[in-house]
């Protein structure tokens, strides 16, 4: 929540001298870096687009933390008016403890959409809480961990068919997790893999989609499934398993505004050796909003939720949500299904690209004894 509104002071500071400056320059308004970002005129050139949020703020485990996060939108062959739009996406933040967060990531479709490659280059050295395995973890648990994180992921996909893919995938992921505070549930009740390992993750991946856009959906149906298997290399607690990923998505247009949403994922983990950090995490900023990544983790996560959009101008939307969902260890009989709830503004900064500054705050359960759970999200581009 704290970072949340770290983004927030920042934007809002930088809004009120923007408005401030164009009232005594009448002619601001007609920059064309401005016209850009607040005419309701789309751009006919085709252009790609680029914004920047900036990061500051403080913490007692993290003192000063300061950064950037932003995302660059581009069509790969401009003349191609059938071609969906790449992304690129960089957070970057630092503290003054000496922690680290860096994340880019890519999402490039090639001319007429007959390929479409997925990256993450991850480096992470950061501190979180952790609360135990299940769907019944408490509050009073808290535990603050610090965790080194090293991921590599490439995923490339072909269409073999009108609006079908096929695909593989590899990723390498590296885990070290230190106890900041003794005596706490990580030590007394330390899960399988405490000290953390390493393990390469070989898959294949099938997709079906529709959708009128990739930004911005309001038509269209996107069902992408994914399957990745780990050797095991390394023996002691490396991930020896399978992992599957099923992302489900329609869109529904009610008017030319309004646009009725539909997602669910089911992920699951299973094999010989399956470490805690390969559990599947309910929380975040995309699916369970309320609930801090990690609040309930175990081998199978199943989540839906819906969202109703609404666009009421070109560069300004407002959204409402609902979901549930549960992790749970072997038998979805075995998961406890809480509410996720809440409602957020957009601010479409490229209406070329439909991409949008999301801001949502979320409300999750009240467990006994405990004040309910929820938060704000600063995010870029849709949750789904």
């Amino acid at each position: 929540m704290g970072a949340v509104l770290r983004y927030i002071v920042c934007l809002f500071t930088g809004a009120s001298a923007l408005a401030s400056f164009a009232q005594e320059n009448r002619t601001f308004w007609d920059h064309k870096l401005i016209k850009r970002f607040v005419s309701p005129e789309k751009d006919s050139s085709r252009s790609a687009g680029f914004v920047v949020v900036p990061a500051l703020g403080y913490a007692q485990e993290t003192g000063l933390e300061f950064g950037l996060a932003g995302v660059y939108n581009f069509y790969l062959n401009k003349a191609d008016t059938s071609i969906r739009t790449s992304n690129i996406t960089f957070i970057g933040t630092f503290t003054t403890e000496r922690q680290t967060n860096i994340k880019l990531e890519s999402d490039t479709w090639t001319t007429g959409n007959l390929y479409h490659f997925i990256s993450e280059l991850r480096f992470r050295d950061f501190p979180f809480n952790f609360y135990g395995l299940g769907n019944q973890t408490a509050q009073r648990d808290e535990d603050l961990l610090l965790m080194q994180l090293i991921r590599i992921r490439l995923e490339g996909e072909r269409r073999f068919a009108p609006n079908y893919y096929a695909g593989v995938n590899v990723a390498y992921e590296r885990f070290v997790f230190s106890d900041k505070e003794s005596g706490g549930i990580f030590e007394t009740m330390a899960p399988y893999g405490q000290a953390g390992g390493s393990h390469v993750l070989l898959g294949i991946s099938q997709l079906y989609d529709t959708r009128n856009r990739n930004t911005y959906t309001t038509k269209g149906y996107y069902v992408r499934a994914k399957y990745a298997y780990s050797p095991g290399v390394g023996g002691g607690s490396h991930f020896k398993g399978s992992t599957v990923d099923l992302d489900l998505r329609a869109f529904f247009p009610a008017t030319s505004q309004l646009t009725l949403g539909f997602n669910a994922h089911f992920k699951t983990s299973f094999g010989s050796r399956i470490p805690f950090y390969v559990n599947r995490e309910l929380g975040g900023d995309m699916m369970m909003r309320g609930y801090y990544t990690g609040r309930y983790r175990d081998r199978s996560l199943f989540a839906a939720q819906s969202e109703l959009r609404y666009r009421f101008h070109p560069r300004i939307g407002a959204v409402a949500f609902l979901g549930t969902g549960s992790t749970y260890r072997n038998r979805l009989s075995d998961a406890r299904f809480v509410p996720s709830y809440g409602g957020g503004l957009r601010y479409f900064f490229d209406l070329e690209h439909n991409s949008s500054i999301r801001l949502d705050y979320g409300f999750g359960e009240r467990r006994p004894g405990e004040n309910r759970q929820g938060g704000f999200y600063l995010s870029l581009s849709e949750a789904f």
